[in-house]
Order: structure tokens, then sequence, then C-alpha cells
């Protein structure tokens, strides 16, 4: 997953909301999000190359995602997945800054990675190329995340958590296509605007709006992750061939510590 949003606390009724957009190569094989068969507690998708995940929810409340940090200089060609830090979360019970600190001492076994954890009481940030890689504290408010440091003003970052700020959070029981619309924006930043990341110009373009399209790498999926107050709470996953089309969407909803999800 390449950009995700997330309001923590900004709303009484929804205390936590996640828009997210997962990039990916085409060819690498993943599951699309579901219960797990052998934990039908946990609501995600499956890296089949790697066995580890994305993005995930629980019906307790506990929810997990990751993003690469892009620094293509600094890749450790035998690292372990890093979807791994994802599935270990979801599957645990450990709280949100104590999970994060005990990566501490291993995080830079891993390529870079932007993670997130938290449940209902606490959210927490851990980025593995930060300056000082401190486990962040995430207080009330709207975040956005893209594959550098949290909050990096990118224009595809900003774009995104402009857009997603302005939409009335209250919505969601009602409908969630103005979030999938919003998280299909395909709007190329302009080239003074690129970060300068070690890939070339081109790359950088493509790379540059929240929604990509090519054929060899792109918007695999968008996910909609919203845990309400009283405890009715939604998961909704749209997946996208190589041109862009959706393919196909899954709704778990599902009720906050009363067992498995349904399919809608």
């Amino acid at each position: 997953m390449c950009i995700a949003y997330l309001a923590i606390g900004a709303h009484k009724d929804w205390p936590v909301f996640i828009a997210a957009n997962r990039d990916e190569f085409h060819q690498r094989p993943c599951q699309p999000a579901a219960p797990w068969p052998n934990r039908p507690d946990i609501i995600a998708g499956i890296d089949v190359q790697g066995g580890g995940t994305w993005l995930g929810v629980t019906t307790a409340g506990r929810y997990a995602l990751i993003t690469n940090y892009r620094d293509p200089g600094k890749v450790l060609a035998d690292a372990p997945t890093r979807g791994d830090l994802v599935r270990r979360f979801l599957e645990g019970d450990t709280p949100p800054s104590e999970y994060a600190r005990s990566l501490s001492a291993t995080a830079g076994d891993y390529n870079g990675f932007n993670l997130i954890v938290g449940d209902l009481s606490e959210a927490v940030y851990l980025g593995n190329r930060s300056p000082d890689s401190a486990v962040v504290s995430l207080e009330p408010g709207t975040y956005i995340l893209s594959n550098h440091l949290l909050d990096t003003p990118w224009p595809k970052a900003e774009r995104l958590k402009q857009a997603l700020d302005a939409y009335p959070i209250e919505h969601l029981s009602e409908s969630l296509t103005d979030v999938f619309h919003i998280l299909k924006d395909g709007t190329v930043a302009d080239d003074a605007a690129l970060p300068s990341t070690g890939l070339t110009l081109e790359r950088e373009r493509l790379l540059s709006s929240p929604f990509i399209v090519s054929p060899d790498y792109g918007t695999r999926c968008s996910t909609i992750v919203a845990l309400r107050a009283d405890g009715h709470s939604i998961f909704s996953e749209v997946s996208f061939d190589t041109l862009g089309k959706a393919i196909e969407r899954h709704d778990w909803p599902f009720c906050l510590s009363a067992g498995i999800a349904m399919d809608a």
C-alpha cells in the first residue's frame, strides 16, 4: 500500500476512519481482503508471496497498515517481509505502543517502512527511516502517509488529505461512493513539485498521483476501514485491473467485539 489517510479521534461517531490505496506490481500474487479462514476475527488481504498483509482490522477494533519508504538506493535483498509486521499485530493482543516499541531493536533489519498500529484506545506510528526511529503517539486529528515519513507534504499526499479532510465523515453511514471516488484521483503532479527519491523522472511522474495506472505497476485496490462508536463498523474494498478498472468489490460490515464479520 502506498498512500493512506487516517482520521483518528476526529469525529465522535467514527473514532477511526482509514481510506487507502495499495500500489503494487500487478504480477505479485495476493488475495483480496476477507475474514481469514483460521482467524475469522481478522479482515485483511494476504500477500501470497510474502505471507503478510498491508492493511487489516479485527472485530475487536485493532487495526494496522504499512507503507514502503521509497529509497531505491538502500534495498536489502534478504530483508524479511514488512507485511509480517502488520500480520503479527493483528494476530496478537499486545497494546499498540508496546508492540511498536518492541520492534525498535530489529526495525533496521527491514527495508524502509512506515507502520501504524492502533486500537480503540491509542494509535502509534513507527518509521524505520525517520531520524530517531522513535514511536510517535498519534493525537486526535487527521494524518496522511505515503512513501516517505508521516505527513510528508508530497503532492499526492497533500491532494488526498485536502479532499478527505473536506469529506463529511457522517456520510459514511449512507454511502462509500464519494470516498472511493476521491481515492481514484489520477492527477499527476507538476514536474517542479515532484520529490527526488532516486527514480527516473518518468517514474516519479507515474507515482505522483493518488491512484496509479500502468501495465506493470499500479493501484491494486482501494480500501475503507471505519470503526463506529456504536460498534457497527465497515471494511470495504474495491480491486482494480491493470487498466484501473474496478473488477470486484467486497463489503464486510462487522460489529466490534461481536465476533465474525459477514459478507454484505
